[in-house]
């Protein structure tokens, strides 16, 4: 074993390479000159794993080779807690697939199962002891602490659910029924790291290292997300379908800060490299011939200097992307993989008669049709000539508000929906509704017999202009409904909110570009 031939200074510089930053640097110390670390690293079992996944899964095979016994976790009951991302129903199968997939990564770099315990979290995470501390837990948190330790993880809204509340206390008690030292995560976890630091000692245990990741760019730039089809490359997307998304993937020239495909570069591959490996470059002899660095800061200002073409990069990438993917999607050819992964994560559209299988957004009359943003109402006043209605001036980012007639009057009073946010349907034909022209529809929510109907709410982080778009569905939307088609009556049968108060069409879920879903307390009802 790796570990054993190394010094507690060899170790503790493997642990902590490439990390943004260690919580508990002298703790770390202490014990690797005593014993090895014991570590574990969560996942919540929600969207698909990605390539970004590789960045934890490289620092993973670091904490193996100091030696460090290092535990994954299955974390089923955080997925639900988290703003019900997934359903409960699928859990079970998300967690299945996750375990498949991730044990697939591990092996596609070479990292032995062996080393690796994996847990899921519902086995331990229901027993009495378990939810005795969430109770005791729970009489020291404050709502505010609680709310601040999950802002950057947990899915925020304008009314959060009290299971929101219980996802940094949760993740914190796990540390201590994992029998760890240390908690891994991105820096995202911050927060929820130093909430646990906070609250574990007041329940009589003992506080824990935190090492923290740096956040990965995406594709597009910003944070890789599994609900933002181009932000991220699919541990199981065909060799054509990298191609194609690393072709449209964010690289200017010289932009070494905000460059998804060189952090990849950084955190996953030269991690990944043994002794004598490079990050090779192919190109043209008119463009330079090819290259090899060893150490990925040349790398780094060879791009920063110009020196070398984005689409060079982007090549190069590719070929190590699907040299990682490889072994995966061959492990996932397998029938019974094959079943799982589309059990876990069901495409959105529905095959009819003979009809070969469409790719999610493909129906003509998909929801991907629909122009569905962001606005602010930025003025409410009552229309002159229409007791029921209100005028509303609506900021959608572009060069004028729009003028928008409602009719909230009997349900939503001025102050309510002044400053709001708001989820306006965009493209519906401009109709004149008693003598004023109306530009769109704030959507709402209505019981069965019209007596409470309220504006979708949408988290407080959403921008005006920004799109909506349904979870699985990526297509443009029309430029404007055509009325003779009745495409938005079409689509509003299947446009609802479902059990949890969640906005869903045919139970795919309605985002923000953050990935954030927009809620209702109205559950099962229409949306219109």
């Amino acid at each position: 074993m790796v570990g054993t031939t190394l010094s507690a200074d060899e170790k503790k510089k493997l642990i902590t390479r490439n990390l943004q930053e260690t919580l508990g640097d002298d703790k770390l110390t202490k014990i690797l000159q005593e014993r090895d670390l014991k570590i574990y690293w969560g996942t919540a079992t929600t969207g698909k794993p990605h390539v970004a996944y590789f960045v934890p899964m490289s620092k993973i095979a670091d904490f193996l080779k100091a030696g460090c016994e290092v535990t994954i976790l299955f974390a089923d009951l955080h997925a639900y807690l988290d703003n019900m991302k997934a359903p409960w129903p699928l859990l079970e199968l998300r967690t299945k697939y996750y375990e498949q997939v991730i044990k697939a990564m591990l092996r596609s770099i070479d990292v032995p199962l062996d080393k690796l315990k994996f847990v899921k979290g519902s086995d331990y995470q229901l027993s009495k002891e378990y939810t005795l501390d969430v109770y005791k837990l729970s009489s020291l948190v404050t709502i505010h602490d609680a709310k601040k330790a999950g802002a950057e993880v947990v899915k925020q809204v304008e009314f959060p659910l009290l299971s929101c509340l219980l996802y940094p206390g949760l993740q914190g008690l796990d540390e201590e029924y994992l029998k760890v030292d240390a908690q891994f995560g991105g820096v995202d976890q911050r927060k929820i790291f130093t909430f646990s630091e906070k609250y574990l000692p007041q329940l009589g245990y003992e506080k824990r290292i935190h090492f923290m990741n740096p956040m990965v760019p995406g594709l597009a730039g910003g944070k890789m997300s599994s609900s933002e089809e181009d932000s991220k490359i699919d541990l199981l997307d065909s060799p054509a379908n990298v191609k194609k998304k690393l072709k449209k993937a964010f690289c200017e020239p010289g932009n070494i800060a905000d460059n998804g495909l060189l952090s990849f570069v950084k955190h996953v591959l030269f991690s990944l490299f043994k002794d004598g490996e490079g990050f090779e470059i192919n190109r043209a002899a008119d463009n330079g011939g090819d290259i090899t660095f060893y150490q990925y800061s040349e790398l780094e200002q060879y791009y920063a200097d110009n020196k070398l073409h984005p689409g060079d990069l982007k090549a190069s990438v590719e070929k190590y992307i699907n040299r990682l993917l490889d072994p995966i999607r061959k492990t996932f050819e397998e029938p019974e993989l094959k079943k799982l992964t589309a059990a876990a994560y069901p495409p959105p559209a529905k095959v009819k008669g003979n009809a070969a299988p469409a790719a999610a957004g493909a129906e003509e009359d998909g929801p991907h049709r629909l122009d569905i943003r962001v606005g602010k109402v930025i003025e409410v006043a009552r229309h002159p000539d229409a007791d029921t209605l209100y005028v509303l001036k609506i900021d959608l980012a572009e060069a004028q508000p729009r003028t928008i007639i409602s009719g909230l009057v009997k349900f939503v009073t001025v102050e309510e929906l002044d400053q709001r946010l708001v989820a306006v349907l965009c493209n519906l034909k401009p109709s004149k509704m008693r003598g004023i022209l109306s530009e769109g529809m704030v959507l709402c929510t209505s019981n069965a017999d019209h007596t409470v109907v309220e504006p979708i709410v949408l988290p407080a982080a959403a921008k005006p202009g920004s799109r909506l778009s349904f979870e699985g569905y990526s297509g443009t939307p029309d430029e404007q409904l055509n009325p003779k088609k009745k495409v938005w009556e079409k689509l509003s049968v299947d446009f609802k909110t479902n059990a949890e108060g969640v906005a869903v069409w045919k139970d795919n879920f309605l985002l923000t570009t953050e990935g954030e879903q927009l809620t209702s307390k109205l559950a099962n009802c229409s949306i219109k």
